[in-house]
């Protein structure tokens, strides 16, 4: 059977037909989806994990109890998740693992734009890249395989390009999924000389995965999604993943060796590949990662001369620095559409309207104390007219570059914002930094129910795990107590006059004190039943501009002006207002009320 499936959907499926039973995941765009796809499969486990650390250590632990499992994160998820990584590089286990990275060129939802494949070469483990959707889930499979064979966890490495964009899969039917799963396991290994990585063991075993990718790198000279398709002898073309589309589309006649695996590189294979063609280029996205390991073959080889180091490839990008060293004639240059388009107002992201962290951003502009963020719907505070987030680096990093900047001697009250998921995945630690070096951050916990940024998945305080079963929801108060602070309030995150008082409060305090503002996000199905639109009383509106500055989506400018001040008086766009009354609540006039 063929179905059209995006590449995170084939993944999934792989992992399905390999047998995968355990799989764990945080959510982070580009890679949300494939945890999503195989939670629906028949007869799986899957969970979504605070952090991507535990979520790598789960499926360890489900890898070394001798079920195949699969551990999927985005490229930033990976940092999160190293030391596990590394850990399990040097262990191996009674069944295949594999990690998916999904890195993400020209950063559509990232905060950097770093090449995964260099933790493969870090950890002496195999990197496999798929080109489109079928190789996602091929690859997959042979990832398991590899797994196995040579007792080594996998690296599957994702783009943007291929998690989201969809091809035609020949899928497997169901007998061939119940010949890769075990439906009973043995007991747990007793081996601590292999699982227990203590110096002595972990000595023995560095010279065990040393020689491992030697021989790793012996089997991808067979590897069969390795390929050679020849073309013209003038030029050669060495590829992988999404790139491989790219310079099939601009150089159809040239010689093109197709990596599927581009950790260890087939050495022997490229020699030939070299020795075949007059001039050898590397097409590759992001890092010259393939380009340096072919010099150090001694090839003489162009890469990233002629291609950018920075950003997501486009047909457009490769033929045209193509055209600009020469390797194509001018006449191939393809130029723009010229398309007469008017001036257009710009459309900057902005918090959704009745998103309950508005009322927070507000407050924190108009008390002007340097807030430090973090990653979540909640960085956009940082957009006119809020103006309200002075730093965002990672997941949990707001709080310590808070308490870092107290502690260097910082003369300001900083202030830091973390959204619930994010807590519990790394904030927690954080706090705990916080009180036991007794720094007095304000920490603002924006609790809105969900996993916001990346879709509305379930998280711990939700009450409900990835495949819908109901469980104990970690309620953050009592958390925050437990952690030691003495200070913790709790706030509807619409009430605005709460709000500023806790925090002015909190502002003449010497000791760490934490605000959680509580309210569902706006796009949940239980806060749009809630939805009622509020509209401005144009007789009491002066044009005081005072509601725009909570930068709601749904507050414009009208064409009518007050007599007195000559301003534009304000009008409220009924489609879009979710009847939150943050605006009602900052209006001196009390011109807004509901219809």
């Amino acid at each position: 059977m063929i179905r059209l499936l995006s590449g995170n959907e084939a993944v999934a499926r792989g992992a399905w037909e390999a047998g995968v039973t355990f799989a764990s995941a945080y959510p982070g765009t580009p890679s949300t989806e494939i945890l999503e796809e195989f939670s629906r499969f028949p007869n799986v486990y899957a969970e979504w994990a605070p952090n991507e650390k535990v979520a790598l250590d789960a499926a360890i632990g489900a890898a070394y109890a001798g079920r195949r499992a699969l551990a999927t994160m985005k490229h930033v998820g990976v940092n999160v998740a190293a030391d596990s990584l590394m850990y399990a590089s040097m262990t191996g286990a009674e069944a295949g693992l594999v990690l998916v990275t999904a890195d993400d060129p020209a950063m559509h939802s990232s905060q950097n734009e770093q090449d995964n494949r260099t933790y493969a070469k870090f950890a002496r483990i195999p990197c496999l890249e798929p080109s489109d959707s079928q190789e996602a889930k091929d690859l997959t499979l042979a990832a398991f395989e590899l797994s196995e064979r040579f007792d080594t966890p996998v690296l599957l490495r994702l783009t943007t390009r291929i998690c989201h964009s969809t091809t035609a899969v020949e899928l497997a039917d169901g007998e061939s999924r119940i010949a890769n799963h075990k439906s009973q396991i043995g007991p747990f290994p007793r081996n601590p000389e292999k699982y227990v990585t203590v110096p002595a063991h972990a000595r023995k075993r560095h010279v065990v995965i040393e020689q491992r990718i030697r021989d790793v790198a012996e089997a991808a000279e067979t590897f069969p999604f390795n390929r050679i398709e020849r073309g013209t002898s003038d030029l050669g073309v060495i590829t992988a993943g999404v790139a491989y589309q790219y310079a099939k589309e601009v150089f159809p006649e040239a010689s093109v060796l197709h990596l599927g695996m581009t950790w260890p590189l087939p050495a022997r294979m490229i020699r030939e590949f070299a020795a075949s063609v007059a001039r050898l280029i590397v097409i590759e996205e992001l890092d010259p990662f393939i380009e340096e390991a072919v010099r150090l073959l001694g090839i003489a080889v162009s890469g990233k001369e002629i291609f950018p180091i920075t950003g997501e490839f486009d047909p457009r990008v490769v033929r045209e620095n193509a055209v600009r060293v020469g390797l194509l004639p001018a006449s191939a240059s393809v130029p723009l559409p010229q398309v007469d388009i008017p001036p257009l107002p710009p459309r900057p992201p902005v918090l959704c309207p009745g998103c309950p962290h508005r009322s927070t951003f507000y407050i924190l502009n108009k008390l002007k104390v340097p807030v430090n963020g973090d990653i979540g719907c909640y960085t956009l505070g940082l957009t006119p007219p809020l103006n309200a987030i002075h730093t965002t680096g990672c997941m949990g990093a707001g709080i310590g570059v808070a308490h870092g900047a107290l502690k260097a001697g910082s003369p300001e009250r900083h202030v830091a914002v973390i959204g619930d998921s994010t807590f519990f995945h790394t904030g927690i630690p954080a706090l705990i930094n916080v009180v036991y070096n007794n720094s007095p951050v304000i920490t603002v916990i924006m609790d809105n129910r969900i996993t916001g940024m990346t879709g509305h998945q379930e998280n711990p305080g939700t009450g409900r795990t990835l495949q819908g079963q109901e469980t104990v929801q970690i309620e953050l108060e009592p958390l925050v107590r437990a952690l030691g602070v003495r200070h913790v309030k709790t706030v509807p995150a619409f009430d605005v006059a709460e709000i500023e008082a806790t925090l002015k409060a909190y502002l003449k305090l010497d000791e760490p004190s934490v605000l959680i503002t509580l309210e569902p996000c706006a796009l949940l199905p239980e806060a749009r039943k809630r939805w009622a639109p509020l509209a401005v009383l144009v007789d009491q509106c002066n044009g005081c501009t005072l509601c725009l500055r909570i930068g709601c989506p749904a507050i414009l400018k009208s064409d009518e002006l007050d007599e007195k001040t000559r301003r534009p008086k304000a009008l409220i766009d009924a489609t879009l207002c979710t009847g939150c009354e943050v605006c009602a609540q900052v209006c001196p006039r009390k011109a807004i009320m509901f219809r």
